[in-house]
């Protein structure tokens, strides 16, 4: 029953009421330091009323249990260390960790927590010690590896077309080579090298990835941008075109340049998921991922209408046209591709000035322009244009929540012989099996003055005021004038004596 009241005081709209009463209740905890304290023992969802304050964003109920764990080393002067247990916090030893919890979470006030100590601090050891660097080295073999891969599809096995040509617009002189005949010469060998290399790296991709699906749940896995969703998204399509590319080269299927031009593309896009270890281009990323899921997504639907009706009148139109002297709308799918390209403005419409054009395609064409390249265009600027600008009020949240994610995601996949645990295990200092990040703080004393100057400063204009009030009330009708006028000097006064302290203070500055 008290480890249920802790949790439901950490929801508590009244954060200064659910602070005393969490106090009051851990005071009747026998189990204080115990496996059986009430603070440790979690809810269904496997969460303790720590990480539960993390996971909705209630900062003031976090500060509040952190300064409960806090140790005090020393203090000389404003200078002062401070040991802050990390159990929960760090992801080293936890399934569920702290870190991932909130990263993870929907709610944007949750984020505010990677900026409070000791969250930040430990954050930062983290990434600078072993993330930046391992993130930069994985950075760099990925780009390696495509190059590899790219390589190995330019120089694909191709041989002449033997057979004859069935149409005037068939343009094809090279054709794919059976697989006895693929890997004959030393190129062939050479290529066969980066081939393997190619094959082996989409099945580590995959081998790395289906655990975590596994383990978070596909939902989370892949619908939080913040954790990379979208990028797991093309890199496991990616690694399953590599396989069915292998498959169709083994059987000596034709047509294996359709899941190749597929794995290509998918590979270097995913490209741009290591710039989230850059804090200049790791918030174009999430710009760019809520822009193509989120506004594109929606104008796409209105984007097909549009060229699916005037992809058909242009058709019907040249229906009876000779097709060699204007092509471009000789056969339905043919009609549909040229509208696409006029829609994105990447063509000029189509015209041929030797022969008469039918009169409904400058009507038609007239009615395409205004609606497609003036209306449509525009609003997807405008909605693009809007994304953008919620998305950079909040660029730094968003870099610190991809540092974070990034940081766990490295620190799951890597040995542990490679990242070593962050802090300082409390035996050094007679505190047990948990483990401190030591944090050195310095209080700037003129601050604190300042504080103090302003808050009497505050009081004065108060009392001031309080007294003229206090005239106004007691005096008749009769007096009603003067005691206006009175009150307006108590106010002048105020701010004279106000404005005089504020000088004070801004020359001892």
């Amino acid at each position: 029953i008290g480890n249920t009241v802790l949790h439901i005081l950490v929801l508590q709209p009244n954060k200064t009421f659910a602070c005393h009463m969490y106090s009051l209740i851990l005071s009747y905890d026998r189990n204080k330091e115990g496996p059986g304290s009430l603070e440790l023992i979690p809810n269904n969802e496997g969460l303790s009323p720590f990480k539960l304050a993390g996971v909705e964003g209630n900062t003031v109920m976090f500060q509040y249990l952190m300064q409960k764990r806090k140790q005090n080393l020393w203090s000389f002067g404003p200078l002062s260390t401070v040991l802050y247990d990390i159990t929960e916090i760090d992801s080293w030893a936890e399934d569920q960790s702290f870190l991932e919890l909130i990263v993870s979470t929907k709610k944007r006030e949750a984020r505010q927590i990677l900026d409070l100590t000791p969250v930040k601090e430990l954050v930062s050891l983290k990434w600078n010690m072993y993330g930046r660097p391992y993130f930069c080295f994985l950075a760099l073999f990925y780009i390696l590896y495509m190059v590899c891969f790219t390589m190995c599809c330019v120089y694909r096995p191709l041989k002449p077309r033997t057979g004859n040509r069935t149409s005037s617009r068939d343009n094809t002189v090279y054709v794919q080579k059976m697989l006895q005949e693929s890997y004959v010469a030393y190129e062939d060998e050479l290529r066969l090298v980066g081939e393997l290399i190619t094959v082996i790296g989409a099945v580590v991709i995959l081998v790395l990835e289906i655990p975590d699906i596994l383990r978070v749940g596909a939902a989370k896995y892949f619908g939080q941008t913040i954790l990379g969703g979208p990028f797991h998204i093309i890199v496991i399509t990616y690694a399953c075109m590599i396989l069915v590319t292998m498959v169709m080269r083994l059987t000596s299927t034709t047509g294996e340049v359709v899941p190749m031009s597929f794995a290509l593309v998918l590979g270097w896009c995913n490209v741009m998921y290591f710039a989230r270890g850059f804090q200049m281009l790791g918030p174009f990323t999430i710009m760019i991922q809520k822009m193509i899921f989120g506004d594109l997504m929606r104008f796409c639907w209105l984007m097909a209408v549009v060229i699916l009706g005037f992809a058909s009148a242009f058709y019907i139109i040249f229906q009876t046209e000779n097709p060699e002297n204007l092509g471009q709308f000789y056969n339905y799918p043919m009609s549909l591709f040229t509208t696409f390209e006029l829609f994105l403005t990447i063509i000029d419409g189509p015209a041929n000035y030797d022969v008469d054009l039918p009169f409904m395609y400058s009507v038609v064409y007239f009615a395409f322009a205004i609606i497609a390249t003036l209306l449509m265009l525009n609003l997807l600027i405008a909605m693009m244009g809007d994304t953008h600008w919620r998305v950079a009020h909040e660029q730094d949240e968003l870099w610190r929540a991809q540092v974070v994610a990034t940081t766990v995601m490295l620190e799951r996949k890597l040995p542990r012989c490679l990242w070593p645990r962050s802090g300082i295990c409390g035996r050094e200092f007679g505190l047990g099996d948990r483990w401190y990040l030591r944090i050195e703080d310095r209080v700037d004393p003129n601050k604190h003055k300042m504080m103090r100057y302003t808050e009497a400063f505050k009081v004065q204009d108060r009392d001031n005021y309080d007294k003229g009030s206090e005239k106004l009330e007691t005096n008749g009708d009769a007096l009603c004038k003067k005691e206006m006028s009175a009150l307006s000097l108590s106010r002048s006064t105020s701010r004279t004596s106000s404005h005089r302290g504020w000088e004070i203070l801004r020359r001892n500055t």
